[in-house]
């Protein structure tokens, strides 16, 4: 009985406190994953409708030379939107992590209050400098800089400019964590045994925070690659990637099989990236020990 009752203590907390936990991941999570897999492999109907019989064809689709553009097209600028939120955001981070601690977070504060207004709102912004009579054009003319406007709305330039403001802050967040945890005692080492600044950084600083490196890297690309509304909205309807054909797939379009192909091509994209990211932690934790 002794150890019925403490078993029962023991696995009784756990529960409660996992049991609702596991209960949302599996009703909201795991289930509507695996419902889109499932359809991903069925047909579409004449209406639009979904054809319960299995069929290899959305995945047939999605090697044709059009939807495969988009996928590469996709697929390069979440890659760059990723590398120049990295450049900008180390340099970031780097400055926010030597600050003293009240100054930082005041710093932290700067790059999330614009996340504090509505995304529409922000984007509105961007199509508002940039347009033909705006604040930009003007300042170029007047400038001497340009004889006439600048169409810089509804092209790829502008959409990667929305993208990258849009991702910045969680490319900065990760890095500044983890060289804000950084032990000084080891600059200090570097330093007395002669090592230049530049050395130690390429030497100890960049290596020890890669793990925010990598952290950013996925908090970036992932949500890069399937993002609809900023080329909606910035886009106009010309700029399309991935995240737009699954919208309108399940949307305007009504092929639930094929979104939901593309769809599963992002779930295989980020576990994928979760995996490096799971092998790579615990490589690094052998290292520490």
């Amino acid at each position: 009985m002794n150890k019925e009752n403490s078993f029962k203590r023991k696995t009784l907390p756990a529960l409660a406190m996992a049991g609702p936990v596991s209960l949302w991941m599996i009703l909201f999570v795991t289930l509507p994953m695996l419902y889109i897999i499932y359809i991903s492999f069925m047909s579409r109907g004449v209406f639009g409708d979904v054809v319960y019989k299995f069929s290899w064809e959305s995945y047939k689709t999605l090697l044709d030379s059009t939807y495969f553009k988009v996928i590469v097209k996709s697929m390069k600028a979440a890659l760059t939107t990723t590398v120049l939120c990295l450049l900008i955001g180390y340099p970031f981070a780097y400055y926010i992590a030597k600050k003293p601690k009240e100054v930082a977070s005041r710093l932290i504060m700067l790059i999330m209050i614009p996340f504090w207004t509505n995304s529409l709102m922000r984007l509105n912004s961007w199509l508002l400098l940039f347009q033909t009579s705006g604040p930009v054009n003007n300042f170029l003319q007047s400038a001497g800089f340009i004889d006439a406007p600048i169409s810089f709305v509804y092209t790829d330039g502008l959409v990667m400019l929305g993208m990258i403001t849009n991702m910045l802050p969680f490319a900065v967040l990760p890095m500044y964590s983890s060289i804000e945890k950084l032990s000084k005692s080891l600059l200090e080492a570097s330093s007395d045994l002669g090592a230049s600044r530049s050395t130690t950084f390429f030497q100890i600083t960049l290596p020890l925070t890669f793990p925010g490196i990598f952290s950013s890297i996925i908090l970036v690309f992932i949500p890069s690659l399937g993002i609809y509304t900023v080329t909606d909205m910035l886009g106009g309807g010309k700029v399309l990637y991935i995240g737009n054909i699954i919208k309108n797939q399940f949307g305007a379009i009504r092929n639930w099989p094929l979104g939901a192909a593309l769809s599963v091509l992002l779930i295989v994209i980020t576990g994928l990236l979760i995996f490096i990211y799971t092998r790579f932690s615990k490589i690094e934790d052998m290292e520490v020990v």
